[in-house]
């Protein structure tokens, strides 16, 4: 194609949206209204996926170690376990450290246990998969010189299962906004130009190509897309910066904790006009298709 076609094209996709205001407007506002909805969910979403992550993170397995097993048998136990492959990081903690955090955590009166300290050293075991860690952990219990092995067995089970079912009504959950935002978008762009048919049945009547006729289309649409992208791409970006600057502070140190704005933002807006140019283009394409057949 020519440049000079191609410019035409451009030019008189845009005198097209000027010509065609209101219809126009509804467009981009469905576009608009519909993407910001994907955007809020969209964020949402990775929040959700990120707070999972870290609470499966902090799931850890507490390793007692026997009263009566020496440095030696403590060491070759530290060896056992460093040489699991599942294994992510484990950690040593004397039974003095466990006392200290103890005093630390619940006060001076534990401090009456420093003369005759009835702790165990323990070892603080974390999985490469959090899901390994029933499976690890009954591993580790049957290595010598282990007395008890703790890591919440029943409420971890719960919070794995109640994590995969968030993730899974999540994502079930925008794939549906995703397609009601293709069918709404689509049908849209599809209602424009069906109330300029006669425009294209004249195009064709005078001998215009298909592709001459369908260009313009497809142009007006991946516009119609953009311009509904702008608002909810500066508007999801902006209100959670606001957010996550309202929610930190007051969760600071806690179990929940936001993604950071910005690469998360750049990609929700990338998301956001990929989609709408995707969804413009394509609903031009299929709209325009019925009206070729003069």
């Amino acid at each position: 194609m020519k440049t000079s076609t191609l410019r035409r094209h451009v030019r008189e996709s845009f005198r097209s949206l000027g010509r065609n205001g209101w219809m126009t407007f509804a467009s981009i506002s469905a576009v608009t209204v519909t993407l910001m909805l994907v955007g809020v969910f969209a964020i949402l979403m990775a929040n959700l996926s990120h707070i999972a992550s870290n609470l499966e993170q902090d799931v850890e397995i507490k390793v007692l170690i026997e009263l009566t097993a020496d440095a030696d048998a403590e060491q070759q136990l530290l060896n056992e376990i460093a040489h699991m492959p599942a294994i992510a990081e484990y950690e040593y903690s004397s039974k003095e450290q466990e006392l200290d955090q103890l005093i630390a955590d619940f006060g001076d009166d534990w401090k009456l246990y420093e003369q005759s300290n009835p702790l165990h050293n323990v070892i603080y075991v974390r999985a490469l998969n959090p899901e390994d860690i029933p499976k690890l952990a009954e591993e580790i219990n049957y290595l010598s010189n282990t007395d008890d092995v703790v890591y919440g067995e029943d409420k971890v089970e719960r919070l794995f299962k109640a994590l995969s079912v968030a993730r899974n009504v999540g994502l079930f959950l925008i794939l549906g906004l995703l397609f009601t935002a293709v069918f709404l978008i689509s049908n849209t762009i599809r209602i424009t130009i069906i109330a300029r048919g006669d425009e294209i049945e004249i195009m064709k009547l005078v001998g215009a190509t298909n592709s001459f006729v369908r260009l313009p289309f497809l142009l007006e649409g991946m516009w119609l897309g953009m311009f509904g992208a702008l608002i909810p791409m500066g508007l999801t970006a902006f209100l959670y910066k606001q957010l996550y600057d309202f929610v930190t502070p007051r969760v600071s140190g806690d179990l929940i904790e936001l993604v950071k704005p910005g690469a998360i933002t750049l990609e929700v807006a990338g998301l956001l006009l990929l989609l709408a140019v995707v969804i413009g283009v394509v609903g031009s394409f299929m709209s325009v298709r019925k009206f070729l057949r003069v």
